[in-house]
């Protein structure tokens, strides 16, 4: 029921992120649509699922529980109380972090550079060497960001480019530790690539900034 439920949510027609104009709302229907919606060949436009995402939380998940995120933010339960030698925070920030930076730039490019780093139309794409990226047509340059029915309704742009926020509910001693022994993942923040954001356990919220020194935001969570 919770699934259901919350398929029921995706697909009100108060929800911008929804791409088709006519889903239906009742529950035996709805299921029976997206069933149908995801075998279709002939469908240009995805649920647009990873479109619009701007943020990263890494804390327990009653940080965010009563806030309509808008299905913007990448959720990461977790708990340093439990994470004794932040072992685990440096698997999350090592691993997870990272993907969901990639995420976040490749929405990034295909939006802000569309001609140099999207795809442009699905309908022409040829596949590369099966993984490499397409054509778009029968020649030109290779593409390898996503396409524009993956950003675009056709209306208008579905994914406002922002630069990943992370948060992250833990001691900024641990943070800063973990990227002292991550050089990769101390540039993404030390290079503007990703914001960096911590939690405090008042519930203040402190941002890194690109020479790794850490001031307190005026904001409420």
């Amino acid at each position: 029921m919770a699934n259901l439920a919350g398929r029921c949510e995706r697909a009100s027609t108060c929800n911008p992120r929804q791409p088709v104009d006519q889903t239906p709302t009742q529950p035996s229907k709805l299921k029976r649509f997206f069933a149908t919606r995801a075998k279709d060949w002939a469908q240009m436009r995805p649920e647009w699922g990873l479109c619009d995402n701007a943020a990263l939380i890494v804390g327990p998940r009653t940080l965010s529980r009563q806030i309509n995120l808008q299905g913007r933010s990448f959720l990461h339960d977790y708990d340093w109380h439990r994470d004794s030698d932040f072992s685990q925070l440096t698997a999350i920030l090592t691993a997870p972090m990272v993907v969901t930076n990639w995420i976040n730039l490749q929405y990034f490019a295909s939006v802000t550079a569309p001609e140099k780093f999207g795809s442009g139309n699905k309908l022409l794409h040829n596949i590369v060497g099966g993984h490499i990226g397409v054509f778009e047509g029968n020649g030109g340059d290779l593409r390898i960001g996503l396409s524009h029915q993956s950003v675009h309704d056709g209306r208008r742009y579905r994914h406002q480019p922002v630069r990943l926020s992370v948060f992250i509910a833990a001691p900024r001693e641990a943070i800063d530790s973990i990227l002292a022994r991550h050089n990769d993942i101390a540039a993404l923040a030390n290079h503007g690539w990703l914001y960096l954001m911590q939690i405090d356990a008042q519930g203040a919220v402190w941002q890194r900034d690109r020479s790794g020194q850490w001031y307190h935001l005026n904001v409420a969570t």
